[in-house]
């Protein structure tokens, strides 16, 4: 076997490297150069191989696809949601007119109670003797007034024939108009001690849901004293109070006054309530009363809704939202919040399909939120798709393929499978 060497060998490396195959086998190792270059060979040859089975007319990458929706202008009404408290339509706080001993406690606390209902009775046996007593003061006072009225009419005759003086006739007229007066006054004491005797039955003002008794049997109240002996309540309806930031109204304004928004029609505003687990209240209410005044600490107004309560699911001082209509804007453009992502400056943006299947990215101004969407005020125009699904995977200038979204049917199967329902673009009003 004969191996040839570089030329640029030295005799000597020839005279190492090269052996006749009588060789001794002490020399026949193969040499490290060589196991290097064979490698070097190999590498290149496996390249080329990957070379020539490659495909030069390979087919391209596929088109990532997009959900999309096409936005339409609609007439949207436009409703802003307010924090409030409910407030009882009526409220009494129930106390003595007269001092006495509670006997009896005659209702369930926490029950309905009618208007004139007893709800206490006090020991009415002082209040009856002085009722007697003052009756018996009005027959003396009756008795007195029948003796100087006869003594009046006897001097008016004598005076006539001058047997009297006129002073003593003066007398007898101003003792009998005395006594006249002396019968009215004890009359009206009568009357007073009578409806005292009626104050020992503690009736309900008004009818409504009672509250806690704060006192029992064998307690001594005084009349009119500080603390209530219970609270009844009125619930239905119901009153809900709730603020208005003023720069918001006066913004209103100003939109109502441009044209950008039209005023809602109507007497009587409606106005649903939001309950604080977030379910949405079934009896809608009307707007009965606008505060004028702005509150000089917080910058807000006053507004006031009455609500019916039938079931009285709402009690007073509940923290509930109100959601009122505004006003109504003709040709809305509403956005998936869904597709709305912001930069670095806080700058909202979206994703949007134009001509050529090519992705955009595109700057918007947004207004408000109605929903799950954005009311934009410009960026975009009516006959745009806007990406919903995918855009994360994209950037501006890549061909897409778009598949239009049925976000409403999207919607309906999360609520089948009990996710957190969504509003979809089929619940705002339809494109007119």
């Amino acid at each position: 076997m004969k191996i040839d060497l570089p030329a640029s060998l030295s005799p000597r490396r020839k005279a190492h490297f090269s052996y006749p195959p009588s060789a001794s086998p002490q020399s026949t190792a193969v040499p490290r150069w060589t196991l290097a270059l064979a490698g070097v060979l190999v590498a290149a040859a496996l390249a080329g191989c990957s070379k020539s089975e490659a495909d030069p007319k390979a087919a391209p990458k596929a088109e990532p696809q997009v959900g999309v929706v096409t936005l339409q202008a609609q007439h949207q009404q436009l409703d802003v949601s307010l924090p409030g408290r409910t407030r009882a339509f009526l409220t009494a706080e129930v106390r003595p007119q007269v001092s006495g001993i509670i006997q009896k406690r005659l209702f369930t606390e926490g029950t309905q109670v009618k208007q004139g209902q007893q709800l206490y009775q006090i020991d009415a046996a002082p209040l009856k003797a002085a009722e007697a007593s003052a009756a018996a003061a009005v027959a003396k006072a009756e008795a007195s007034q029948r003796t100087q009225a006869a003594t009046a009419r006897r001097n008016a005759e004598l005076v006539q024939i001058d047997a009297i003086s006129k002073q003593a006739f003066d007398e007898s007229q101003a003792a009998a108009a005395q006594a006249q007066s002396d019968v009215a006054v004890a009359k009206a004491n009568l009357e007073t001690a009578r409806i005292n005797l009626k104050y020992a039955r503690i009736e309900a003002p008004i009818g409504g849901r009672i509250a806690l008794s704060t006192v029992t049997s064998g307690a001594l109240v005084t009349a009119n004293q500080t603390n209530a002996l219970t609270t009844i309540v009125q619930l239905d309806p119901i009153y809900v109070d709730f603020t208005q930031s003023s720069s918001d109204l006066m913004q209103l304004k100003r939109d109502l006054d441009s044209g950008r928004l039209q005023k809602v029609e109507g007497n009587k505003v409606p106005v649903r309530i939001v309950l604080d687990d977030g379910s949405e209240y079934p009896q809608q209410g009307r707007l009965e009363f606008a505060g004028v005044i702005v509150n000089d600490t917080t910058g807000t107004l006053t507004l006031r809704a009455q609500v019916p309560n039938p079931d009285g699911l709402l009690m007073p001082g509940m923290y509930v939202q109100a959601k009122l209509p505004t006003a109504l804007a003709p040709d809305a453009l509403l956005v998936p919040q869904q597709s709305v992502t912001r930069d670095l400056a806080g700058n909202p943006n979206v994703m949007v399909v134009k001509e050529g299947e090519v992705a955009e990215k595109r700057q918007v101004e947004l207004d408000r939120a109605v929903g799950a969407f954005w009311l934009l005020k410009s960026g975009l125009k009516s006959g745009e798709r806007v990406m919903v699904d995918g855009f994360q995977r994209i950037k501006p200038g890549d061909k897409v393929k778009a598949v239009e979204v049925d976000l409403k049917a999207r919607a309906e199967r999360k609520s089948v499978r009990g996710e957190p329902p969504v509003q979809a673009a089929a619940d705002a009003p339809a494109a007119k």
